[in-house]
């Protein structure tokens, strides 16, 4: 029974909250901003229920119980035709439909371009190996040290310049990476956790399905339907001129978790240090 008063509990104080955002977005927008008339007293700021109801064209009644806080079923539709209404920017028409317990039909595609400051940051890192990769692995940024480990990016075409396709296909990474099977199971389990809020994107079916044609090991990989979290780890990579280097690698977040993310290498050891300041003579 306490379980069941604590959702209970949960979902009254969401909908309060939902409640509450509602009404002061309302009340932050003129009549003028939504092209209204600024006729008759107002005795609360902004716009009344009546004109969100009508600018997003539900029921009055409806669009009244919803700021009221009440347990009524809401649609995406309605909920997205209110978000328009208000003019919701992109953070709060996800945190309207955060609240309102609902999937966004046109949620907010992850930015594919890399700030300056991020370049540089990437830059900086150097003799470090340092990449910025998409939610979905595409590479969108990288420092000279990085393109050591996984060969000179510029000969790939930009639409091959993924993660997944490299380590699948036959390039410098898949070759030099020191336990290629690991690094396969781990980038296909972590790409199928991933997919889970794309699957619909025709970019993401589109990679999967160009990966099932040339690479027998993918195929064998993706049918397992292994998940895993994005974690930090370790990873070894053995290069023609220098041998053996091992590094601890780390994720940070550049925006929402599972998102782009800034990959560094530090190396786990002086020999992978000294070999990589070897690579920068030489270079």
């Amino acid at each position: 029974m306490a379980i069941s008063t604590d959702l209970h509990t949960s979902a009254d104080d969401r909908r309060h909250e939902l409640a509450t955002f509602l009404r002061s977005r309302r009340e932050r927008i003129s009549p003028e901003q939504v092209g209204l008339p600024a006729v008759g007293r107002r005795r609360t700021p902004g716009l009344r229920r009546e004109e969100v109801a009508g600018l997003a064209a539900v029921g009055v009644t409806w669009y009244t119980w919803l700021e009221q806080g009440r347990d009524i079923q809401v649609s995406v539709q309605v909920l997205d035709a209110v978000a328009r209404a208000l003019l919701l920017d992109r953070t709060e028409r996800s945190h309207l439909f955060a609240l309102a317990g609902a999937e966004d039909p046109t949620p907010v595609k992850e930015c594919s371009t890399v700030s300056s400051a991020i370049r540089a940051v990437v830059d900086q890192l150097d003799p470090f190996p340092a990449v910025v990769i998409s939610s979905r692995f595409d590479i969108l940024a990288y420092n000279r040290a990085y393109t050591w480990l996984v060969g000179d990016l510029d000969t790939i075409p930009e639409e091959d310049r993924n993660i997944m396709w490299m380590i699948f296909t036959d390039t410098p990474i898949a070759r030099n990476l020191a336990d290629l099977a690991a690094a396969r199971a781990g980038v296909v389990a972590r790409f199928r956790t991933v997919m889970a809020d794309h699957a619909a994107e025709p970019a993401w079916k589109t990679l999967v399905g160009r990966l099932r044609k040339v690479s027998p090991d993918f195929e064998e990989a993706w049918e397992r339907h292994e998940v895993a979290g994005m974690v930090n780890g370790f990873k070894q990579f053995v290069l023609p001129e220098v041998g053996l280097l091992r590094f601890e690698y780390t994720n940070l977040w550049l925006g929402p978790r599972s998102g782009t993310r800034l990959v560094g290498y530090v190396p786990h050891d002086q020999d992978t240090r000294d070999r990589l300041h070897q690579l920068a003579s030489a270079r």
